[in-house]
């Protein structure tokens, strides 16, 4: 009777995590592209250009954030000037200037010059975004060349910004590009005027480390995340005040919190759960999300406003912004990550590479997620 009661509990134990996944008949069809390999530790981001020629950006444990072409996997620039762990990596919106943050206590500005070499063609590696197969690691030595040896090397930034007391965990440009802001494990969010690199306000209120800062793509907002499991909604609208509204949606550490084009707020967290906010009204979300893993840095498409989840357990998920699950990225012995996957970034201007993920792994990997058009169409 007892091994009877035990297995009834198991089950709706089992019916419960099962139910808590919506899903749908079609499937997403994830292709991966191309891996980019040659970082000798963790990368913890990944960011694509907003700017012509597209090119995506790492941020790594190593010290030091490479721009890669899209198309060929070659290191185009090799960026050595922190002294410790890059955390962040976020483009300028309209020049070739690139914002890292780091591990070193600052945040850095600094300029980049690209020639995109010649693309060679891709083969096809079309996958159900549903279909998942018995997973092995891939040999230790597929990722241990260094790709970035004879890469061009910037050493020196044009600016620091260095009023942090603790690492900085992520930075990123205000809409228009002449401020930025970061977030620290100072339990601070810095904004910082680009030209001059003086601090404009330091932003504080959250209890424990902070990490991940996010702009709005058209307005003078900002939204922190933090380990004090809330996120904090900064507005900046009004030159002469600025005021922030905090939310306690989650139960654990808040790992980013994202906007999208319209009017919502994305937030990930340790909790295992993704939730969808209105910003017109935030009492509650709209939206949630039920997942089996720690949700990392997400982000949201542009275009199809998809969700892009990835995961401690080395799995990505996407969904839409209504919580229905459109697909899992594929991972087999010869494809997709081997270790927690830390960050995710659509690209909304690239032909065949529309999202990009990291992680400890040492690489990040590139995607084509095609949407079918009954799901589009929801």
């Amino acid at each position: 009777m007892q091994l009877v009661r035990k297995w009834n509990i198991y089950s709706l134990h089992f019916f419960q995590i099962v139910s808590s996944f919506k899903t749908t008949t079609s499937r997403a069809i994830c292709q991966l592209v191309k891996e980019y390999v040659g970082h000798r530790d963790g990368l913890w981001d990944v960011s694509v250009t907003r700017t012509q020629p597209v090119v995506m950006g790492t941020a790594s444990a190593d010290h030091t954030a490479l721009l890669w072409s899209i198309e060929t996997g070659k290191c185009l620039i090799k960026y050595v000037g922190h002294a410790g762990s890059v955390n962040s990596i976020k483009f300028h919106p309209t020049e070739q200037i690139a914002l890292t943050a780091s591990g070193d206590q600052t945040a850095h500005i600094w300029r980049y010059t690209v020639q995109l070499p010649t693309p060679q063609p891709t083969a096809d590696t079309s996958i159900s975004g549903e279909e998942e197969v018995d997973f092995s690691d891939k040999d230790e030595a597929e990722v241990d060349g260094d790709v970035s040896s004879d890469c061009p090397t910037v050493r020196i930034p044009l600016s620091s910004l260095k009023s942090h007391q603790g690492v900085v965990i992520a930075a990123d440009w205000l809409v228009g590009g002449k401020q930025a802001v970061t977030a620290s494990w100072d339990r601070t969010a810095n904004l910082y005027d680009v030209e001059t690199s003086e601090l404009v306000h330091s932003l504080t209120g959250h209890d424990q480390e902070l990490t991940h800062c996010c702009t709005h793509p058209t307005q003078r907002l900002v939204v922190t995340s933090s380990r004090d499991t809330t996120f904090r909604l900064w507005d900046f609208r009004d030159p002469s005040i600025h005021s922030v509204n905090v939310f306690q949606g989650h139960t654990d550490t808040v790992t980013s919190a994202v906007f999208t084009v319209g009017d919502n707020v994305v937030s990930g967290s340790d909790d295992r759960t993704v939730k969808v906010w209105d910003l017109k009204n935030m009492r509650s979300p709209i939206a949630t999300i039920r997942t089996d893993s720690a949700v990392n840095r997400i982000s949201v498409s542009v275009g199809q406003k998809i969700i892009a989840l990835p995961h401690d357990n080395r799995q990505v998920r996407l969904f839409d912004m209504s919580g229905v699950r459109l697909a899992r990225l594929p991972r087999s012995n010869r494809q997709g990550h081997r270790r927690m996957v830390c960050c995710s970034a659509w690209s909304e201007d690239h032909p065949t590479c529309n999202l990009f993920t990291c992680g400890f792994d040492r690489q990040a990997i590139g995607w084509n997620i095609n949407i079918p058009a009954l799901l589009q169409e929801k």
